[in-house]
């Protein structure tokens, strides 16, 4: 009785268990999705009256849905409602469509409310892995998954144009040995894609909240978004690579009280000797020619310089002092911000997401928003029970985590052992530790010409120019 009461407080709060078997597969995932997706949560939300359904039950029933292990969106509905009728007893929604209509109309409402609630449980069962040091460090990158090439997608997500700009090398006319245009015939429109956003949580290594745009959405836009309607814990430490950059982008995670971490290229000019604060050793400024036309003052910053693997890495970052971030530790978080790199992969390669499924925009969005929801919450299931015997997040293995869910929600009727419980297999779902004697990258792979390269920042001596405008700044301020 004891063990299946510890089991069965695993996942939260559960009705009291009448036997000390062990309970049915279909019951423990019923728990753990509560657990997680809380209906309470919802309770405050106003339905038309003919509504029959729950807006808990109906996220459940959602999670499920992209949890399903099917070819077609339909055919995960039939599974997830065959799941839900056998387990619950009762329909929520009696069709995909229905299914669907609900989620376009209620998923800006209600995912910023589950994400509070995922939040508040990645704080209290994560705790030793909230913070990395005294932050809690979030990793920023964007990346595009791609839709159905329906004409409702590629209205919605292609860019308009595309191809069509003076520099632009993917449609431009060729031109034959004598001179000639040579017209391309039957070219096909750019692939519609999704952009989305992702602010990742470094510690534990899952998601923490995104943006969606079409397929030219701006990264940064997203990022400022994102820092203007949410609100972050105290201390929040956002590190990003290269591509998140910019004098409005810093000055704004600066207005709203929170640290970056940011990796500069030769895109970037950085000052030294500005005299605007006391100088010494790393001290640079970014001072760009727009924000010193406008008056707006230099942004007082730190430069770190390490080499990490046969690249050099160089870091800004505008925690000036050494003992709340020295070097050792901005080499270890800028480390752990690759895992949002492998986030994305497990997203569409692991996850199965690399190609959505809907074929119009609207839903297209609400596929992606749950998915990321689905598999966010599978690694929170892993992480919970791997935290507790010891276990830290890195190690987590994202792809056998999701192979206990599905395996899980696929024997929904069976009653398995104490010894391959749910949880019990949520905790060997960690990476192996051997050591590999040779490389797993691909004998053979494509040589891309433009590898990717940031390069080295600009590092040039404040002008006397630049001493002028810092001096006319000062009087006006004073």
């Amino acid at each position: 009785m004891l063990a299946k009461r510890k089991e069965s407080r695993a996942f939260g709060k559960t009705r009291k268990c009448r036997s000390a078997s062990p309970s049915f597969n279909g019951e423990t995932l019923r728990s753990a999705v509560s657990w997680a997706a809380d209906g309470r949560i919802f309770d405050h939300l106003e339905f038309h009256g003919n509504t029959s359904w729950s807006m808990g039950e109906l996220i459940q029933l959602t999670i499920l849905w992209v949890w399903a292990d099917h070819s077609t969106l339909t055919g995960a509905f039939q599974e997830a409602q065959h799941w839900w009728d056998k387990v619950v007893g009762r329909t929520v929604v009696d069709s995909y469509q229905g299914l669907l209509k609900a989620l376009v109309k209620w998923t800006s409402i209600v995912l910023p409310l589950l994400q509070d609630r995922l939040h508040g449980l990645m704080r209290v069962h994560g705790a030793p892995h909230w913070r990395v040091g005294p932050w809690v460090a979030l990793a920023v990158d964007g990346s595009r998954v791609s839709a159905p090439r329906t004409h409702s997608n590629e209205q919605a997500f292609c860019a308009p144009h595309f191809g069509k700009g003076k520099h632009a090398r993917y449609n431009q006319q060729q031109r034959n040995k004598q001179g000639r245009k040579k017209v391309q015939k039957n070219v096909q429109p750019l692939k519609p894609q999704i952009w989305v956003t992702l602010l990742w949580h470094m510690g534990l290594q899952m998601p923490w909240s995104w943006r969606t745009g079409r397929s030219n959405s701006s990264e940064r836009a997203h990022f400022r978004q994102m820092l203007t309607e949410e609100k972050f814990p105290e201390n929040t430490l956002f590190c990003a690579d290269a591509g998140f950059v910019g004098y409005d982008l810093w000055n704004a995670i600066l207005d709203e009280g929170h640290s970056f971490l940011i990796r500069v290229g030769a895109n970037v000019t950085l000052l030294r000797g500005l005299g605007y604060c006391r100088e010494r050793d790393g001290i640079v400024y970014f001072w760009p020619k727009k924000a010193l036309c406008k008056q707006a003052p230099p942004l007082v910053l730190r430069l770190l310089q390490f080499r990490l693997g046969q690249t050099n890495v160089y870091l800004v970052t505008n925690v000036l002092s050494t003992k709340r971030l020295n070097d050792t530790q901005a080499r270890r978080l800028y480390e752990l911000r690759w895992g949002v790199e492998l986030q994305f992969r497990s997203l569409k390669q692991t996850f199965g997401r690399r190609q959505l499924r809907c074929r119009s925009a609207e839903r297209a969005y609400v596929e992606l928003d749950w998915s990321l929801v689905g598999l966010w919450i599978i690694q929170l299931f892993a992480v919970k029970e791997q935290i507790h015997i010891g276990e830290i997040p890195e190690h987590c293995s994202v792809s056998l985590a999701i192979q206990v869910v599905r395996r899980t929600f696929q024997r929904w009727s069976e009653q398995p052992d104490r010894i391959h419980s749910f949880a019990v297999q949520l905790r060997s779902a960690v990476k192996d530790e051997y050591q590999r004697s040779t490389s797993k990258r691909a004998r053979y792979r494509p040589s891309y010409k433009d590898k990717p390269s940031a390069g080295k920042p600009k590092i040039i001596p404040a002008s006397q120019h630049h001493k002028l405008r810092m001096l006319r700044y000062l009087n006006a301020a004073a």
